[in-house]
């Protein structure tokens, strides 16, 4: 089994696991993203409160609408990433030894041809997997409609909401949603923005190599002898560097959340978005430069703790094939002594 392969199946496991933890934080933060009603936004739930709401009114699976579909796209997006990742980086890793041969450089591989590598992986990911992002978006952000039911005396005047039942909204229900809507080229809805979020973790990136070179030199001026970095202090920079780039590339995980999802078409023509660039005039025009960060803070959580998991897991299935694989071949080369 290729290193690549062991990468990408690692990344898939982990990403499955990531998702099931955080799923409940994603299905908020994606109704927040795409919230239009002024009403709703005067209320200012907080994230937990929001949660219960849903789980209130919509009942507990609402905040695992679209899961299935979500897992699938999870498993495929890591899967995808990391395998070409890994097969983009052994090349670059070659050619950098053959310019060392040709007295370029000492055969590591730079910072640039990292982040070329990082963007042409997130890149091939994007394009092959945004139709099935585009079918969570919309399962996610699906509500069940209300009625006025019969006002009970809680001290209140107003009505009571009742959700009304509906047919299930599946995946192929929304499949052909989507190509009723647009044909097949609507399953790109939102590929713009999304193709631009690869900048994300190059930002992350420049973000902490410049956090941690500035460390580095008031450790040298200063008069302690140690001017080592502990673990805790990378995991701060690393910290306060995915906060930078979360807050510089946030407004278009809103504007691709606004594309991805169900826009009704005879309704208010503020809501109703044409592409990336007319999505990004009416945001500014009627909601003004706040409604780009919508739920910012609930996917700075939600982000977070899913990359740690992701990693950590990653790490650990990586570690575990490794193993496993060296095991058997031993076990094969003493059997064959044998």
């Amino acid at each position: 089994m290729s290193d690549a392969l062991i990468n990408g199946l690692a990344g898939a496991g982990g990403g499955i696991i990531a998702q099931l933890i955080t799923y409940p934080l994603q299905t908020v933060n994606t109704r927040q993203q795409t919230e239009r009603d002024m009403k709703k936004e005067r209320r200012k739930l907080g994230t937990v409160e929001q949660m219960f709401q849903v789980a209130k009114q919509e009942g507990w699976t609402r905040l695992y609408g679209g899961l299935t579909p979500s897992l699938v796209g999870t498993a495929t997006s890591q899967g995808v990433y990391y395998y070409f990742y890994q097969i983009l980086r052994n090349k670059a890793e070659v050619a950098a030894l053959e310019h060392r041969k040709k007295g370029i450089g000492d055969g590591s591989v730079g910072m640039f041809s990292s982040l070329v590598v990082a963007a042409l992986s997130g890149c091939i990911n994007v394009l092959l997997t945004n139709p099935i992002w585009l079918v969570v978006t919309r399962m996610q952000t699906h509500t069940k409609k209300s009625q006025s039911s019969q006002t009970q005396s809680i001290g209140s005047d107003e009505p009571v909401l009742a959700a009304l039942e509906l047919p299930p909204y599946g995946t192929i229900h929304v499949i052909q949603e989507v190509y009723g809507e647009a044909g097949v080229l609507g399953f790109w809805k939102g590929v713009l923005p999304t193709l631009i979020m690869v900048s994300n973790p190059s930002i992350q990136f420049m973000l902490y190599e410049t956090l941690l070179k500035k460390l580095k030199q008031r450790r040298a001026l200063s008069k302690k002898d140690n001017n080592g970095v502990t673990a805790l202090e990378i995991f701060l920079l690393g910290a306060l560097a995915k906060l930078g780039a979360t807050v510089v590339t946030y407004p278009l995980l809103v504007v691709k959340a606004r594309l991805q999802a169900k826009q009704v078409t005879g309704g208010d023509k503020r809501h109703h978005y044409k592409g990336t660039l007319d999505a990004i005039t009416k945001m500014i025009r009627y909601e003004g430069f706040n409604g780009f960060y919508k739920g910012m803070s609930t996917k700075i959580v939600q982000s977070v703790l899913a990359a740690a998991v992701l990693f950590m897991v990653k790490e650990e299935l990586v570690r575990g094939a490794r193993w496993l694989l060296t095991n058997n071949s031993g076990n094969t080369a003493r059997s064959k002594l044998s």
